[in-house]
């Protein structure tokens, strides 16, 4: 199959995936696309929303939709590093055995992974950006594809471990959940309360994954959007000369080089979700605000005049 068959494939059967998913999740269309858009360009996503919506039945349609394994981890302040990762253990024949934790999956979801220890949050970096741990010595390959979505309650944060700027930016989106709205909500409460439980079609194997990964990976970009979303990072940079007054002002931290990267990956996979054989510059600014929200740290001025770094991004584009 060319690449342009490969290309009208994935539009056709995203489209499908859609339908799939909307027969238990009903709106966050923006929710859904960024974890599709996570998942296609072979990164991982942040999912950051208050208890009672949908985050683990979200995760759990997507990852039967896509015909994959699915494991998740509640993370709790006295999780060790070894409950995720697995452990050895002396077998009847008095040699040792190794058990695989729940990491070994195709998707992880990291439930509440600021509710436990940086030892065990350390865990799952490794995993996250090379696809294998390490215990005992040994080396392990994980299962691919692999995708990590990890949530995090934004109210609540007695007794939490709030992830370093480092481990955040293994995340490629730090995507917002909101509230549905009134329609979607009664929409819900209808479909939850009832005996009907929709069944999920398994739509792609492993392997199709994989393959349209690589192939999103190999869409061309034009030198002047992949200059355009450098630009767009260097400006986030307070002291980079090409900053604005207005970052300047309100900016401590900005984004990395990482954060370019996985601005290309991810307009890639926009346009290719949407039928374009090379992005453009909308496309970056598509993906703009998942991928910069958690990688910019806005400084006390910005909280005073209640700044979000929504706004601050918005501003930038």
């Amino acid at each position: 199959m060319s690449d342009v068959q490969a290309l009208e494939t994935l539009v056709q059967k995203r489209h499908e995936l859609k339908s799939e998913i909307a027969k238990i999740i009903v709106g966050q269309d923006l929710v859904v696309d960024q974890v599709l858009l996570s998942i296609f360009s072979g990164g991982h996503a942040l999912l950051v929303g208050v208890p009672g919506l949908a985050k683990t039945l979200l995760v759990n349609t997507i990852s039967q939709a896509l015909g994959l394994d699915f494991k998740r981890i509640q993370f709790t302040p006295d999780l060790m590093p070894s409950d995720i990762l697995g452990s050895e253990i002396l077998d009847e024949n008095r040699s040792f055995k190794f058990i695989k934790g729940p990491i070994f999956s195709n998707i992880i979801l990291a439930d509440e992974i600021n509710r436990t220890p940086p030892k065990t949050q350390a865990a799952l970096l490794e995993a996250m950006q090379e696809r294998a741990v390490t215990i005992a010595g040994q080396n392990y390959k994980l299962s691919l594809p692999y995708f990590v979505l990890a949530t995090q309650n934004p109210i609540e944060q007695e007794g939490t471990y709030p992830l370093p700027e480092a481990q955040l930016d293994r995340f490629m989106f730090s995507i917002k959940l909101d509230y549905p709205s009134f329609s979607e909500e009664v929409q819900v409460v209808k479909n939850t309360t009832t005996d009907h439980n929709p069944t999920i079609q398994s739509l792609f194997t492993a392997q199709e994954i994989i393959d349209f990964q690589h192939l999103i990976r190999r869409i061309p970009v034009a030198d002047n959007v992949i200059e355009y979303a450098v630009t767009l990072v260097s400006k986030t940079r307070p002291d980079n000369p090409m900053a604005t007054d207005f970052i300047k002002n309100y900016i401590d931290w900005g984004a990395g080089p990482r954060a370019s990267q996985n601005l290309i990956l991810a307009a890639k996979a926009h346009a290719a979700f949407n039928g374009k054989f090379s992005p453009d510059i909308e496309d970056v600014k598509a993906v703009a605000e998942g991928i910069l929200r958690h990688r910019v740290v806005k400084n006390y001025k910005a909280d005073a005049e209640g700044l979000s770094v929504e706004k601050i991004i918005g501003e930038l584009i």
